[in-house]
């Protein structure tokens, strides 16, 4: 009764709550998960909606994670981030914020917490195909599907899969796709993960926020994005490797973003300052000529980077990587 009375004050503070929502439905299928070799927390999302993410994924490091869909209320984000912070478990957060909620059967919620404890409502009057599967620190559930076999799909893909908790939950995306998606199409996809412990600065715990918004092809354009993104991971380290005066470690990083994503002109003209800050200038030399064949503004940019520290070159050197670049 506390908890109800609790959630029940929480929606009032919450225009989406006391309206019912905007009385359409959102979401096509999402999953909730806790890795359990990591402790990190995620939530996947399709749909045919525009920005899906920006209601329907929700996560809080060293709390849990949260799907909020069908006739969207966001509110449901928050709300049980916030009880689960405040030590409830999955169900009983989400029973509170149902009992609270007149619109509760139209509603399709999701939540895992830090112990992978899940909970699932599929409200009664949701659109069908409509339905869930709890599993083991997991839950998958959608709506609007052209048949009951959707999530079925999810979880066997999702139990089946390996890789880190991006990569299964991406498959449990793929799987729907094939299975038979949404009625309607696809229009866009998020994925959101979070550490499962916080440090108190949620800008370094949040490990993966990706979102698109409008695309004919929503989760292959996501799975290009979480590729960059691990890409993107190794360019930091080796930054980081490099403020450290590591520089074989930088390469290292450098060489692994360039092996996800080739071609990338950015990733390849970093590799190539650390070759150069390395004593390896000639190495350096074909990947500056390719980056600046690309574009020339990264030549113009080179000068400027001993004074800043970023690249250790007399003049000489700097003249022998500029001899590289197409003649203006």
């Amino acid at each position: 009764m506390v908890l109800r009375a609790a959630a029940a004050a929480l929606f009032v503070l919450s225009p989406a709550g006391s309206s019912g929502g905007d009385g359409r439905p959102v979401h096509t299928y999402s999953i909730v998960a806790r890795d359990s070799a990591t402790g990190q927390l995620g939530v996947a999302v399709q749909s045919h909606w525009f920005s899906v993410g920006s209601m329907v994924t929700w996560a809080e490091a060293g709390v849990g994670a949260v799907a909020t869909q069908s006739f969207v209320d966001p509110a449901y984000g928050p709300l049980g981030l916030s009880l689960m912070r405040s030590g409830k478990t999955p169900a009983q957060a989400l029973e509170g914020l149902l009992a609270a909620d007149p619109g509760r059967d139209v509603r399709q919620v999701a939540m895992v917490d830090v112990r992978g404890m899940v909970a699932v409502h599929t409200g009664s009057r949701c659109i069908q195909g409509a339905g869930h599967i709890a599993g083991k620190g997991y839950a998958v559930q959608a709506n609007l599907m052209r048949d009951d076999g959707i999530w079925p799909a999810m979880a066997r893909a999702y139990e089946s899969a390996t890789g880190d908790l991006a990569e299964r939950m991406l498959r449990a995306l793929e799987a729907a796709e094939a299975a038979g998606e949404d009625i309607r199409g696809k229009q866009s996809a998020a994925i959101l993960i979070v550490s499962g412990v916080s440090t108190g600065r949620p800008w370094a715990d949040k490990v993966m926020d990706l979102r698109v918004d409008d695309h004919t092809d929503p989760l292959g354009e996501l799975r290009r994005l979480v590729r960059l993104h691990r890409a993107y991971d190794h360019m930091n380290r080796g930054d980081l490797a490099l403020e450290h005066g590591d520089v074989e470690g930088a390469l290292r990083a450098y060489g692994a973003a360039e092996a996800l994503v080739p071609g990338n002109a950015e990733m390849m003209f970093w590799h190539a300052v650390a070759l150069v800050n390395a004593g390896r200038a000639g190495e350096s030399l074909p990947l500056f000529r390719t980056v600046f064949a690309a574009d020339s503004s990264w030549a113009t940019l080179v000068p400027r980077l001993p004074a800043a520290g970023v690249l250790t070159a007399d003049q000489a050197t700097i003249s022998r990587i500029l001899s590289v670049a197409p003649p203006r």
